[in-house]
């Protein structure tokens, strides 16, 4: 293993995985001196603009907080935004690099229905309008590739929202959660980790493999796609994910066809141990089919008490996952260059308007 990471891992990508814990920290403690503005107390929704890695915060907000929080909360990875965004929305303008076309276009469009801004980025062109139109600015460190920046984007808002009391405990919440992480990180994910090191075992699983991931909808939603994310941009493989319970109704039948390429796809459940009783008995019935039809499938459980600990255990465990996986696939985690490519592209087309 040891040999593959100073081969591969060129940008040291390990270095950001181990001191995520840190950055969970770090990324609460910053907020703490930023004043939001009184006008911004009253609002009846919640929209996160962002794309790729700087959604994925607001996606787990949503997805952890969809009973908690007594106001609808959005994720808009567009240009455009919905109708009903307005004066009384708490809006969040998401970019690591401040220069995400989609997220300026949106918060444009936010400005001009006088939704309460609030912008988290690095720097960039998003920095520059929120100085000028005097909208909150909140600078996250420059130099991480956005999608291992997810400690800002999701601490961030969280704090925000539990100094507007929307929410409250995070700070008890967030000290399970670091703990946890650190402890996964020194007793099963890290590369000193000679037995029973669980992430690399997973990522032995899965290679040559084409991973579905499956779990509830309720809380785990956004940590699936973090896990298809991860898997695509780190490991560069392809994946798919469904909930339940409404791949019960739909994808449980697809099973079948085609037969030879099947026989490559692995099933990950990411299980919960707070799940509801009749999503529990749905996985149940739902790993006696594949059992009886011959698949494979990997059970993996949250760990911690609260809900947030829970997520960001998954989650880390499918960000280390995803980095073996790129090392066993003699790749480099950290270049994304079909992104580059496009992002490239894009701005060459813009430049010939």
């Amino acid at each position: 293993m040891l040999k593959l990471i100073k081969r591969f891992d060129s940008l040291n990508m390990l270095t950001l995985l181990k001191n995520f814990p840190n950055q969970c920290k770090d990324s609460f403690l910053q907020v703490k001196e930023i004043e939001i503005p009184s006008t911004y107390c009253q609002f009846k929704q919640i929209v996160f603009s962002g794309m790729g890695g700087s959604a994925m915060g607001g996606e787990i907000i949503r997805s952890g907080y969809l009973y908690k929080i007594n106001l609808p909360i959005f994720v808009i990875r567009n240009y455009m935004l919905p109708d009903f965004v307005n004066g009384e929305t708490l809006f969040f303008a998401c970019s690591y690099s401040g220069n995400t076309e989609e997220t300026i276009a949106s918060y444009q469009e936010a400005k001009q229905r006088k939704a309460k801004i609030i912008v988290i980025s690095s720097g960039g062109i998003l920095r520059e309008l929120a100085e000028k139109d005097k909208f909150p600015f909140i600078e996250i460190p420059s130099g991480y590739p956005p999608r291992q920046a997810l400690g800002y984007f999701v601490f961030t808002p969280l704090n925000i929202l539990e100094k507007m009391k929307v929410i409250s405990d995070l700070e008890r919440e967030l000290q399970e959660t670091i703990l946890v992480l650190e402890k996964l990180r020194d007793d099963n994910f890290s590369p000193e980790v000679k037995k029973k090191n669980v992430a690399w075992e997973l990522a032995l699983l899965l290679r040559n493999k084409f991973p579905v991931i499956y779990a509830q909808v309720d809380y785990l939603d956004a940590v699936c796609m973090r896990w298809r994310a991860q898997l695509a941009e780190n490991s560069k493989v392809l994946s798919s994910l469904h909930f339940f319970p409404e791949m019960n109704h739909n994808e449980i039948v697809g099973w079948r066809f085609p037969e030879k390429t099947l026989k490559r796809f692995i099933i990950l459940l990411l299980r919960d141990n707070q799940e509801q009783e009749r999503i529990r008995r749905r996985i149940e019935i739902t790993k006696e089919i594949f059992c009886r039809n011959g698949f494979k499938f990997k059970e993996i459980y949250a760990e911690g008490n609260s809900l947030l600990t829970r997520i960001f255990s998954l989650i880390y465990l499918g960000d280390y996952v995803s980095y073996y996986l790129a090392l066993l696939n003699r790749v480099d985690p950290t270049p994304v260059e079909p992104i580059v490519y496009l992002k490239n592209r894009l701005s060459e087309s813009k430049a010939e308007i």
